[in-house]
């Protein structure tokens, strides 16, 4: 039984949040709105790439070839791409920019980029050469022409993910000026390259040939995303000025938070690794539909979680020159984040649990993608659900952390975060199927939920730590019932529909499910009058260019 005084604590932290949530800071709610805006249209750009992908592959060994290739420079990419960038460069750039300095600012930036180019073209040369290798370490269970053709694939993706690697540079400066839009848009670019190569080679091409094309598709992509987001840099660094002397304290500033992060990063990626090595040993499709399932769960993380922490990270960043009442400010919008982030992936959760099949039919079922393709990734959905809200509230605590130049105490917490994943990943994937005697193709299940359960660990552990620097920090128990209560009911009504409309086809039914399930629970969030609804509708508005009444 709570005492009287955490009862009132938690009142006291949860009428604050609600008042920062019915009135935010302008940067908040509009850096935050666009950057999910940015991200929503490459995401729907990113489901309807792998709709088309579905459409011509499905769960074929082609599609695992390309899925596990795809991955290995895909590494490359989070190792130096946007979330490091994110930890290491914007914290140092945004302080000088809230200090005044703008021309050490920007040679700051052109610096840094020279390097990473540098280091960049290095890895890239290295993994072209070393492919066979990696792919030997990353699916070992491929084997003759699924991993002839995985090779081959990979050889032509690493020059896309060092183009990749370069956008994210341009992404931190961007965001570091407050420009959150197109930097996050720019992956519609990259979506609409292998659209267009899925569609102009998928009717007349053998699939394991469209995979190799499909990969060239990519290298398009990111040079276009490249592309679309240079206008703007430039409007910002003016003069291309390359100074390492100057900016020599700036740049040590930048690499001693660089090293924790790509650290951190790579305890991350090897998770990745881990879970594509054991659905590497599972039957064929394994691969591709816990890759489909990666793309839905990303969806709500990244326009939920992201949005929000990337929208912060510069605000955070910048009041960190100013040593008065820094740990109120990181406070009042931790708490005001963590509330908009929960009260959309809750709901995001608990679709998954019930309704996964409609989403994945409605997106993919077409072509040699059929309807037990759909259920087999809605256990995958199922699975993801269960670390989801941990998941996406940890990248904004990780973002605080960032923001003071910590970069080595959310590296601690993920370090535990993997190893725990890892030990439950194998045993939920390979041993426990065949414990409770079900078909082995479904410990691809586990493998999410086991992530999902290491995922509240860290963020127990990351919640915690920053706790004793700056104060109490998190949700009020009263304000999850609620969103747990409506988004159970909502998922229990469309749940019902589902079942009763079982001979329907798969658009036809998600148009009768969804809906139902998005109508009660922001009903009921407007029946309780809760703040958050109130903020989610005048984003909405907002981007949609509706004029809010007075």
């Amino acid at each position: 039984m709570q005492s009287a005084g955490v009862v009132a604590h938690d009142a006291a932290v949860d009428a604050d949040a609600a008042k920062a949530a019915s009135k935010p800071t302008p940067v908040a709610a509009g850096g935050a709105g666009l950057v999910a805006s940015g991200i929503l249209l490459s995401r729907i750009a990113g489901v309807i790439r792998e709709s088309v992908f579905a459409h011509y592959l499905g769960n074929s060994a082609a599609a695992d070839a390309f899925k596990a290739g795809f991955r290995i420079p895909n590494i490359l990419q989070n190792l130096l791409g946007e979330g490091v960038l994110s930890a290491s460069f914007i914290p140092v750039y945004s302080r000088l920019l809230g200090e005044g300095e703008d021309e050490m600012a920007e040679l700051l930036a052109w610096s840094f980029g020279a390097v990473l180019l540098f280091v960049v073209s290095v890895l890239v040369a290295l993994g072209m050469t070393t492919t066979p290798y990696l792919i030997t370490a990353i699916a070992p269970g491929f084997e003759g022409e699924r991993r002839a053709l995985a090779i081959e694939i990979v050889r032509v993706l690493f020059p896309c993910t060092g183009l990749l690697v370069m956008s994210a540079w341009c992404l931190g400066v961007l965001n570091s000026h407050h420009k959150f839009f197109m930097s996050y848009a720019a992956g519609v670019a990259f979506n609409l390259a292998m659209i267009a190569t899925l569609i102009f080679y998928g009717a007349h091409r053998a699939q394991d040939t469209l995979a190799f094309d499909l990969a060239w598709g990519c290298v398009v992509g990111a040079a276009l995303q490249i592309l679309v987001q240079m206008p703007q840099v430039l409007t910002i660094l003016r003069k291309l000025r390359i100074d390492f002397a100057r900016v020599a304290e700036s740049l040590r500033a930048v690499f001693r938070n660089l090293g924790p992060v790509v650290m951190s990063r790579g305890v991350g990626q090897f998770s990745a690794y881990v879970d594509n090595f054991l659905a590497s040993w599972l039957p064929i499709g394994a691969v591709s539909a816990f890759n489909y399932g990666q793309i839905f769960y990303m969806l709500p993380v990244s326009l939920f979680g992201l949005s929000i922490a990337a929208a912060e990270l510069p605000s955070m960043s910048r009041a960190t020159a100013l040593p008065e009442n820094v740990e109120a400010t990181l406070r009042r919008r931790l708490n005001f984040g963590l509330r908009q982030i929960a009260f959309l992936v809750v709901p995001s959760a608990a679709a998954f649990f019930s309704i996964g099949d409609v989403i994945v039919a409605l997106v993919f079922q077409s072509g040699h993608f059929g309807h037990s393709d759909a259920v087999y990734v809605w256990a995958v959905l199922a699975g993801s659900g269960v670390g989801m809200l941990a998941s996406t509230m940890g990248r904004l605590y990780n973002s605080a952390f960032y923001a003071l130049w910590d970069t080595r105490t959310p590296f601690k917490f993920a370090v535990v975060r993997v190893i725990l994943s890892g030990i439950l990943g194998y045993l939920f994937a390979i041993p426990l199927p065949g414990l409770i005697g079900i078909d082995q193709r479904w410990g691809v299940a586990g493998l999410t939920a086991s992530a999902g359960m290491s995922a509240w660990v860290e963020f127990t552990l990351l919640r915690r730590s920053l706790n004793r620097r700056i104060g109490w920090t998190g949700l009020n128990r009263k304000f999850l019932g609620q969103l747990w209560g409506m988004a159970i009911l909502a998922g229990a009504v469309a749940f019902g529909i589902k079942w009763l409309t079982p001979h329907a086809g798969p658009r036809p039914q998600a148009v009768m499910v969804i809906p139902v399930f998005g109508a009660i629970y922001l009903g009921l969030a407007y029946l309780l009058d809760l703040p958050e609804f109130r903020g989610f509708i005048g984003i909405v508005k907002r981007r949609f260019g509706v004029r809010a009444s007075a």
